[in-house]
């Protein structure tokens, strides 16, 4: 039955502020009463160089986030919004608090589950566990952290778990010195150069800070290079390697994809850059001469607005034009990376229940240029462009 409003917001102000009970807290929706200033907030209680804090992630245009100390005002603050939803995880229970359209509040509770682990059971297996607690700091939904540790497997597969004494020696980086950030495995040598990786349109930078957890703790020996035009996010997420110990091996640059002020790459990675913004990761990468490409493409505008004017009945149809585009368009890449002197695979990366933008071109450097013939072939058919050889032959 409803309860009065105030009682069990005072209720769950004591669970949030509690660091030993609060196991996770999402605020969503809004009230008949109003609109929070807020679409979404999150909190979780974190613990960075061995303190206990209140990670706090605020949605409007885009995530916001925050650590601060469990006392801070802000759970106040964010209980005080009209939020129309509370979920709330405690060590206990779960809370779930609706606020109905006359402002009172209607409650259920869950005891919180405990699953026995028998020797029949099997769990999950992941490169970085979705638990692991650099999530806790760097955030990702968990459709998110699906694909990044997807991505991952095909980084891992395409580096071959390379060993650290396996890279190559003395180059322009310099070398690394032994250690690393807490977690990491030791590097071995002193005249071993870092692995140089470039992720093209980082945003939020999960794939990049993943990626560098994952190989520091396979022994490699990994510098990690973030790309993305807006300089916020270069801030926001040059605080958050300083945060974790990472500054000196974990950079951001803010730039364009085509003019960020990056000389070189050894692997180019792009996960989701829009229409020809895929296109612009992988002529970069052809131009630092890159010795793997791992890009997960997302929509293909360019190449289907030029489909429009051609009469086959495969595009005559939007919804069929658009996923043929899709297809032509990955193809013709292929083939241009293919006469480029690299191997090119096209597979899905991750299930398309995570995401329909499941494709990953993975190429890397092999020495021979093929593919010429079944390229021209293509785009004399089609009466297309691609945007990425436009991109290659300036």
């Amino acid at each position: 039955m409803p309860q009065p409003l105030t009682d069990v917001l005072d209720e769950l102000h004591g669970q949030l502020s509690d660091p030993d009970r609060l196991v996770r807290a999402v605020a969503a929706g809004k009230r008949r009463s109003g609109t929070p200033k807020w679409v979404r907030a999150e909190l979780r209680p974190v613990t960075l160089k061995g303190v206990r804090r209140l990670q706090v992630v605020v949605t409007s245009d885009r995530p916001h986030t925050r650590n601060v100390d469990f006392t801070d005002p802000v759970v106040a603050e964010l209980l005080a919004e009209p939020f129309g939803n509370w979920h709330v995880e405690t060590v206990s229970e779960t809370i779930q608090l609706r606020v109905t359209k006359k402002g009172e509040a209607q409650v259920s509770r869950q005891a919180a589950a405990h699953t026995a682990v028998t020797s029949h059971d099997r769990a999950k297996e992941h490169l970085l566990a979705p638990d692991d607690p650099i999530y806790r700091l760097i955030g990702g939904n968990a459709a998110k952290r699906r694909q990044v540790d997807a991505f991952l497997r095909a980084l891992d597969a395409t580096l071959g778990r390379r060993a650290t004494h396996d890279q190559p020696s003395a180059a322009p980086n310099g070398p690394v010195a032994p250690g690393g950030p807490a977690g990491d495995v030791p590097i071995r040598g002193e005249d071993v150069r870092p692995l140089r990786i470039v992720d093209l349109g980082c945003g939020n930078a999960y794939l990049t800070f993943a990626a560098y957890r994952y190989l520091t703790s396979q022994g490699i020996a990994a510098e990690l290079i973030g790309v993305d035009v807006r300089a916020d996010q270069r801030d926001r997420n040059t605080a958050l390697a300083a945060e974790l110990g990472w500054a000196d091996k974990v950079r951001f640059v803010a730039g364009t994809i085509l003019d960020a002020p990056v000389e070189s790459a050894d692997v180019v990675l792009a996960l989701h850059a829009c229409d020809t913004a895929t296109d612009e990761a992988l002529a970069r990468a052809v131009g630092w001469g890159a010795e793997h490409i791992l890009v997960a493409p997302c929509c293909h505008h360019d190449i289907a607005t030029q489909l429009r004017k051609h009469p086959s009945p495969l595009v005559g149809q939007p919804i069929l034009r658009e996923r043929f585009a899709d297809v032509l368009t990955d193809s013709l890449r292929a083939l241009i990376l293919r006469q480029r002197g690299y191997r090119v695979d096209v597979t899905e990366f991750v299930d398309s229940a995570h995401t329909p933008r499941n494709l990953l071109l993975r190429a890397t450097r092999a020495g021979a240029a093929t593919g010429g013939g079944e390229y021209d072939a293509l785009v004399r058919e089609w009466g297309v462009t691609p945007h990425l050889a436009k991109l290659l032959a300036e």
